[in-house]
């Protein structure tokens, strides 16, 4: 039956909630506490903390001295009530990992890609490990967020295709929450690690930005945060940044393509073009060794020239930002986002010099005064971000679940 504004369940269950939330933000709180800052009267929270006790999910962890009488009890919310898992699933790896409900890590494992064809095997296996590792009840994880280097259908929550994960196609997502019969997300890589960024790192509290992620092995990508959300545009494709036409790159046309994700997919690797054509690995790689910076791993050479210090090095980041900024520079003209945070294991090898070098070349393109910055969030954004996506999810359906 529906609820009506103002009845008194949903009252419960919206002072609950602010209860709850208020606990894991700023918890452990007293009963005296938790009604002061809520707003409740004392019997109020009383009732609320004994409901919340009866059903598991605040518990007495300490006291605290106060004035005359005994010490007042300290309530925390339990953290083994519910379990979130985040999955970084790419070509090369599969990164899993378990927190608890108040966003605790408990255990990693990785995967071996190659180990499955089968995406519904290759995550059922890391979840187990993942369970199995942590001592965790499968029945405990309340919520399951997989990032991918794929397009994700904004309408179905489905994959539509995946340039490096073949197998992943539509119909994965339906299978998934089958299999592990749960709530499943599968998101953008890129789109969760702009949400870390936004919730804890170099974007924290900017409403607008822009990531575009420099991977070794996933080439380059973007994602857009507007108001707050992640930009997703009509079939999932905002962010496809690889394909933009920018100078001194070919166009599709120019290598012999006829267009479309397929074609391009297929050649994206011996006949690249757009944007991609100046940045991905193996173009980098090639700029590197113009400027007598010679290696095979891009993060390695990229590395080797910030920390060098040296006329040939400084002048291969400045090649390699001048590109970079080719990229920045017309994103900022569409979209002025005002920041653009460089994400990824290249940008991090190339760090604040490379990003005050592409601020510095964007500034001389475009006409917008765009500050582009490194990304801060330690580890891997991709994981975190699907761990606080993970953990909203859960949090909204064990806590709104109270009566």
């Amino acid at each position: 039956m529906s609820q009506r504004p103002g009845t008194p369940r949903l009252l419960r269950q919206l002072n609950d909630r602010a209860a709850l939330e208020l606990l894991l933000s700023a918890g452990p709180l007293t009963r005296t506490q938790l009604g002061t800052r809520t707003g409740l009267s004392k019997v109020t929270a009383s009732q609320l903390l004994a409901r919340l006790e009866e059903r598991d999910l605040v518990r007495v962890v300490g006291s605290k001295a106060g004035g005359r009488g005994p010490n007042a009890a300290l309530y925390a919310v339990v953290p083994e009530s519910a379990y979130v898992a985040a999955l970084d699933v790419s070509a090369s790896r599969v990164t899993a990992t378990i927190a608890d409900i108040t966003g605790r890590v408990i255990s990693e494992v990785s995967v071996d890609p190659s180990a499955s064809d089968d995406p519904v095997a290759l995550v059922h296996t890391a979840v187990m490990r993942l369970a199995e590792k942590a001592g965790v009840p499968l029945d405990r994880v309340r919520a399951c967020v997989i990032g991918t280097p794929g397009v994700v259908d904004p309408r179905t929550g489905d994959i539509r295709f995946s340039f490096d994960l073949m197998s992943w196609h539509e119909g994965v997502l339906e299978a998934l929450r089958a299999d592990l019969k749960r709530s499943v997300v599968i998101e953008n890589d890129v789109n969760l690690a702009a949400l870390a960024e936004h919730a804890e790192g170099a974007a924290s509290g900017v409403a607008e930005f822009v990531l575009i992620w420099l991977s070794a092995a996933g080439g380059v990508g973007m994602s857009t945060m507007i108001d707050g959300r992640i930009h997703r545009g009509r079939s999932g494709g905002a962010g496809e940044i690889g394909y933009l036409p920018v100078p001194g790159a070919p166009m599709p046309s120019d290598i012999g393509l006829s267009g479309g994700y397929e074609s391009l997919r297929d050649h994206s690797e011996d006949l690249p073009h757009g944007f991609q054509a100046l940045v991905k690995a193996n173009q980098v790689v090639r700029l590197a060794a113009e400027h007598g910076i010679t290696g095979e791993d891009v993060v390695d050479v990229v590395s080797a020239a910030s920390a060098a210090g040296t006329p040939d090095a400084d002048a291969f980041l400045d090649a390699f930002a001048e590109r970079l900024a080719r990229g920045v520079a017309a994103v900022s003209v569409v979209i002025d986002p005002g920041l653009v945070v460089l994400g990824g294991d290249v940008a991090r090898a190339g760090g604040a010099k490379l990003a005050a070098r592409v601020e510095a070349a964007t500034a001389r393109i475009g006409p917008n005064a765009t500050e582009v910055a490194q990304g801060t969030v330690e580890g891997s954004p991709v994981v975190r971000g699907a761990l606080l996506h993970a953990l909203e999810r859960a949090r909204e359906e064990v806590f709104s679940s109270t009566v």
